[in-house]
């Protein structure tokens, strides 16, 4: 277990395996064990780089409303402080994806591919009103459930469910232990709601990015769980055509795509796009 101090904030870090380095990054309230599977089958032939952003998993608690080029910023700071070096392979989940696209556009010399997983797609969308008061709420709510002592009774079991329910091969594999040691921390769920008052924002942010920074010409892999149903793998081969990317359908599998077919994750990676043009 590692902690690298960025920007005055302990991120837990893991690397592992050897060969061309590839950084998972998890979705909204996700920890750096949700890609355990997916992990042990990359390390035979990649470094593979995990991490938890701040008020997630085990790193320091949030210090300041996240931003999608802040996001791409801080996955270069992670790669710098783990000494990994050359172009890597970025996987994005869920709101990771929109980091992880951030990413590709703000330091394209560093990106050797692009898979986005079940990512979060927000064609048109603008940063709502008053989004100051918006993440002062968060804040406040955070807060409030921690004075309440609400993440230590049911925080776990609170993960747990919607786990099972964004999936379809079962419960929760995570081992109870870290389950409990993750989620029963009140800064945890203070990065939840921040990161959460914030989606819309990063979003609206990453459409002028598109706008100002192309992607670089490497592959991209849009993977869809398609137990999400017509309309989202739809709205999943838009983005692929808006990125010029191969869409990868992993039938039967839900949202948490790494947790029901790790090995269609890890075989985007081994296997990537071709080239963009």
């Amino acid at each position: 277990m590692t902690f690298l101090r960025i920007d005055g904030v302990p991120h837990h870090v893991r690397v592992e395996g050897s060969g061309p380095p590839v950084l998972l990054s998890a979705g909204l309230g996700m920890c750096w064990f949700d890609w355990d599977e997916v992990a042990a089958l990359l390390a035979p032939h990649r470094t593979v780089v995990r991490f938890d952003r701040p008020g997630h998993g085990l790193s320091g608690p949030a210090p300041a409303p996240p931003t999608a080029s802040g996001e791409a910023d801080r996955i270069a700071a992670v790669l710098d402080a783990a000494g990994v070096a050359g172009p890597v392979t970025v996987v994005g989940h869920s709101i990771a994806g929109f980091h992880a696209e951030a990413f590709a556009r703000l330091h394209p010399d560093r990106t050797a591919a692009l898979v986005l997983v079940d990512s979060s797609v927000e064609p048109d969308v603008r940063v709502p009103v008053a989004a100051g008061a918006r993440v002062a709420s968060a804040r406040l709510a955070g807060a409030v459930l921690a004075g309440l002592g609400m993440p230590a009774a049911v925080g776990p079991l609170l993960r747990r469910a919607t786990v099972r329910l964004s999936r379809t091969g079962g419960g929760d594999p995570a081992a109870r232990g870290l389950v409990r040691e993750c989620y029963r921390a009140s800064r945890v769920w203070r990065g939840l709601l921040l990161e959460n008052v914030r989606y819309r924002p990063v979003a609206a942010e990453l459409l002028c990015l598109r706008d100002r920074f192309p992607l670089p010409p490497v592959g991209v892999t849009v993977l869809v769980g398609g137990a999400g149903g017509g309309g989202w793998v739809a709205r999943q081969r838009d983005l692929g055509e808006v990125l010029g990317g191969v869409v990868r359908v992993v039938e039967g599998a839900g949202h948490l795509v790494m947790l029901d077919d790790a090995a269609a994750v890890a075989r985007a990676v081994l296997t990537p796009a071709p080239p963009l043009p």
